[in-house]
């Protein structure tokens, strides 16, 4: 606090307020006072902004004033998720002790620290995304990163350049990114500042503190079995995560068994552009469908989550991608083992984030059966599998758990539908403690017994309307209306005076009393002692449900794959390795899903070869189709690697290592760069980094800068691709069509175009690539179709006809008898008396509105002007 407020007498609860706030001043502390949590100072007007709650004052008016906050305790799943979606971490402060139990201040304590990237709350935490910490390491020319989902016991490392960590950030989509103080600079320069960061001492980020805290934590010597021990700077990320775990009261982790390498050269290369060009899980456009949209058609949250990563990594070895292909064929010719399976997967819950649950004792009775039926679940899918002809799926159902002992205890130890939270009691089933269900008894045949004293005091007494009941004040007392109050024994003792009646109690209700609540107290204490040993029981089971919940996650994404191949007849993609893309008829897959009912998608074929069609060059008109084409290549190469069928009639093709797209103007000027500038950076990426297996994808390029300067750059570019030592695989759209003429000094860059057909006032788009040049653009057809006043429409076809006649650089000569003025020569230096006479020649005065005429008035005044 500032030193302000230390000169006045700090209240015994804001003293220890102040020594908590102290350890953790990053933190939005949540301080638990009764029944409310409370926040003060800072914390309270931020924390009102975002939950919208009231603002008010500890101490008005005194020395000690300070903004107030709060809300009550069993609302902090609601107000918790919106302090950590809103960027902040969250320490949440308890009493440690009993109120009652102590006369000074009760004792209170952090017991958890929840951040935006270690989230273990349901209301936190979405169920088809992973929530990522992930940590950042800058070395001299190799950087290390990690992610970890908490929530599952995911954990990842890499290493790479700045370029991969950047791809993998985008991937990944970290909510919570921890770097060394030192390098903060460094962080914000290269990624930017739109993620959330927490920044960490810089002694965290030794190799030797790392490797200790990883072999500590899997109680290993070496790092050998996890295949990493070479990634030095990713072992430093990885043990910066593992600290930062243990610094937010997470000590519970027995659910994190493994840590996985993300091997660069397993997977597809696929740079930002790329990812962020092709639309795959992201769109800048808020309405658009991505390409994970239209394919996911998973069940389990952990299929949806699994299928983002396939996504983002897609196979590069050939055996691999086979092995999905066989179990999606068998899937799709089997619709009975299709739908069989669909249907048990709806039954399994969310097995990875149920286990780590119960590594972190957060999982409550019902949760712990629901980990049970969804085990029950899993049965009949191995067994279908096992019953499998296909190898690739028996192999899967063999590795299936069938976990009976687990599945035993938990079904003999819970009652079939038990309670959420175990304190609400009557989880446990009769016949497991018999303690406890003698204890129950007692408790739970209360009514009988009470009915009896009811009725055997009714007619001792001659009290036909006597009742007993129970409150907090005073337990158990019987009621008598003052009509018979004159017949109440002696014996009885008067607790409460009402208006029509009066209380009483008796030495036998007092002793019954202590009876059933003790029995109640230890009912509670043998439950949660029971339920506490089973959770702990169930703990040595983490490894074999986390196997289940991969491979039930990997056949939801082949049964998600299976089931799109069914509904819009994909076919099986054939793989070889050979450098060839053979498309047939070939399909978008999200365009496709997006035209209106019967409006049929017009499939085309693509060739790519390194020997005779290296570089298709694509012209056409705007708005044809040229960048669908482009994109659609893309998707089915990605759909095909990933172990999808594909929107194709046919698709033959030599496995692609790095796919590279520059589509479109991606302005970033909020970076201080240009359209062409960033245009030029994604090109000369691409042109640094292909290879012989590389899929190249050019739209437009050359648009950002001037028509000759644009040109001559997609010449050379097109040219340094061609010449190039790889000969990568290349899709060439472009609305220059000086372009058409490199097809006939290049062997391997051939002229295609997206045709038209050109009606008396229209322009058809066919829409359909075919062999040969394109000779104009329709533009200005394209601005009269989106609606262009007329004005804007005429004034562009008349330059559009004065820059042809120009750019052809002859002398133009104009005789006209209608005038006296004749030009006898004029070029592009001395324009203007033509220019002025070609425009008052060429205004139909019956059609012009006032308005026009004077901004045709202003226009020639300005060129007299100039």
């Amino acid at each position: 606090m500032a030193t302000k407020e230390k000169s006045f007498k700090e209240t015994p609860l804001m003293k220890q307020y102040n020594e908590i706030k102290s350890k953790y001043p990053d933190a939005c502390l949540l301080f638990r006072v009764g029944d409310f949590y409370e926040t003060f100072g800072e914390d309270a007007i931020r924390a009102s902004k975002i939950l919208g709650i009231i603002l008010t004052k500890r101490g008005n008016g005194s020395a000690s004033e300070t903004a107030l906050a709060g809300f009550p305790h069993h609302s902090l799943n609601t107000y918790l998720p919106k302090l950590v979606k809103a960027g902040l971490r969250v320490a949440i402060c308890d009493q440690l002790e009993d109120p009652k139990m102590t006369k000074t201040i009760v004792k209170r304590g952090v017991t958890e620290l929840v951040t935006p990237g270690v989230a273990l709350n349901d209301e936190v935490l979405q169920a088809k995304s992973n929530n990522f910490l992930a940590a950042i390491h800058f070395g001299k020319k190799i950087h290390g990163i990690a992610f970890l989902d908490v929530s599952t016991g995911e954990f990842l490392t890499a290493q790479g350049n700045e370029e991969y960590l950047d791809k993998l950030l985008q991937n990944f989509a970290p909510a919570e990114i921890l770097v060394p103080k030192y390098q903060k600079k460094q962080f914000s320069e290269t990624f930017g500042e739109h993620y959330t960061t927490f920044f960490l001492e810089d002694w965290i980020y030794k190799a030797d503190y790392a490797f200790e805290k990883l072999t500590t934590h899997f109680q290993t010597n070496s790092l050998k079995g996890f295949g990493i021990e070479e990634v030095t700077e990713g072992i430093v990320a990885s043990g910066a995560i593992l600290y930062y775990l243990s610094e937010t009261q997470h000590h519970k982790l027995q659910h994190i068994t493994q840590i996985q390498r993300i091997a660069e050269s397993a997977y597809v290369w696929m740079d930002r552009f790329t990812i962020r060009n092709l639309e795959l899980y992201h769109s800048y456009n808020p309405n658009a469908v991505t390409l994970l949209d239209v394919i996911d058609k998973t069940i389990s949250p952990m299929g949806s989550r699994l299928l983002k990563r396939w996504l983002a990594l897609p196979l590069k070895e050939i055996a691999k991608i086979r092995e999905r292909h066989q179990v999606v064929a068998y899937l799709q010719s089997h619709p009975d083992v299709l739908q069989q399976m669909q249907r048990q997967i709806r039954l399994i819950s969310d097995l990875e984030r149920l286990i780590s649950k119960v590594a972190t004792g957060r999982i409550g009775p019902k949760e712990l059966v629901a980990l049970k039926e969804s085990l029950d679940a899993i049965l009949p899918i191995k067994d279908w599998a096992l019953a499998s002809p296909q190898e690739a799926v028996r192999v899967l159902g063999d590795s299936l758990q069938a976990c009976d002992v687990l599945r035993e205890k938990i079904a003999t130890t819970l009652q079939a539908e038990p309670p959420v939270s175990i304190a609400k009691g009557n989880a446990i089933r009769a016949g497991v403690h018999e303690e406890l269900d003698a204890l129950r008894k007692i408790a739970y045949s209360g009514k009988e017994y009470l009915e009896g004293i009811e009725k055997r005091e009714s007619e001792r007494t001659g009290i036909s309307s006597l009742k007993i009941a129970f409150n907090n004040v005073f337990g158990y007392y019987i009621e008598v209306r003052n009509t018979h109050k004159d017949k109440v024994p002696h014996d009885w003792i008067r607790k409460q005076t009402l208006v029509n009646a009066e209380r009483y109690i008796t030495e036998e209700l007092k002793e019954y009393e202590t009876k059933i609540l003790g029995a109640e107290e230890k009912i509670q204490h043998i439950e949660s002692r029971l339920f506490e040993e089973l959770v702990s029981w169930v703990g040595s089971y983490i490894k074999p449900v986390q196997t289940n919940a991969q491979l039930i996650a990997q056949l939801d994404c082949l049964l998600s794959f299976a089931q799109m191949a069914v509904e819009h007849h994909y076919v099986c993609p054939e793989l070889d390795e050979s450098f060839e893309l053979e498309i047939v008829n070939g399909r978008h897959p999200v365009i496709e899903k997006q035209l209106p009912a019967g409006v049929p998608y017009v499939a085309n074929d693509v060739y790519l070869d390194r020997n005779h069609q290296q570089l298709m060059m694509i012209t056409g008109p705007n708005m044809s189709g040229k960048s669908a084409i482009l994109r659609q290549t893309a998707l089915l190469v990605l759909l095909a690697q990933m172990g999808s069928f594909v929107p194709a009639e046919r698709l033959r093709m030599g496995v692609v290592d790095k796919i590279f797209t520059r589509v479109g103007a991606s302005d970033n000027i909020s970076m201080g760069e240009s359209t062409f500038m960033v245009e030029m950076n994604e090109t000369a990426s691409i042109l640094n980094n292909i290879s012989e297996r590389s899929l190249v994808l050019l739209d437009e390029i050359g648009r950002g800068t001037s028509t000759y300067d644009g040109i001559s750059i997609a010449w050379a570019i097109a040219e340094y691709l061609h010449e190039h030592p790889s000969r990568p695989k290349t899709l060439f759209a472009t609305h220059y069509h000086e372009l058409n003429e490199m097809g006939e000094s290049f062997a391997r860059i051939k002229n295609y175009n997206v045709s038209v057909k050109e009606l008396k006032d229209t322009v058809l788009f066919m829409r359909k690539l075919v062999e040969g040049g394109s000779a104009h653009s329709f533009g200005i057809h394209v601005a009269k179709m989106a609606g262009m006043p007329q004005t804007v429409v005429q004034k562009a076809q008349k330059m559009l006809k004065k820059l042809e006649k120009n750019h052809s650089s002859e002398v133009l000569l104009d005789k006209n008898p209608d005038t006296d003025l004749q030009l006898s020569f004029f070029n592009l230096d001395d324009p203007l008396l033509e220019e002025i006479r070609e425009e008052i020649q060429q205004l139909d005065i019956n059609t012009l509105t006032p308005v026009e005429a004077l901004m045709k008035l202003n226009e020639i005044k300005r060129m007299l002007g100039q």
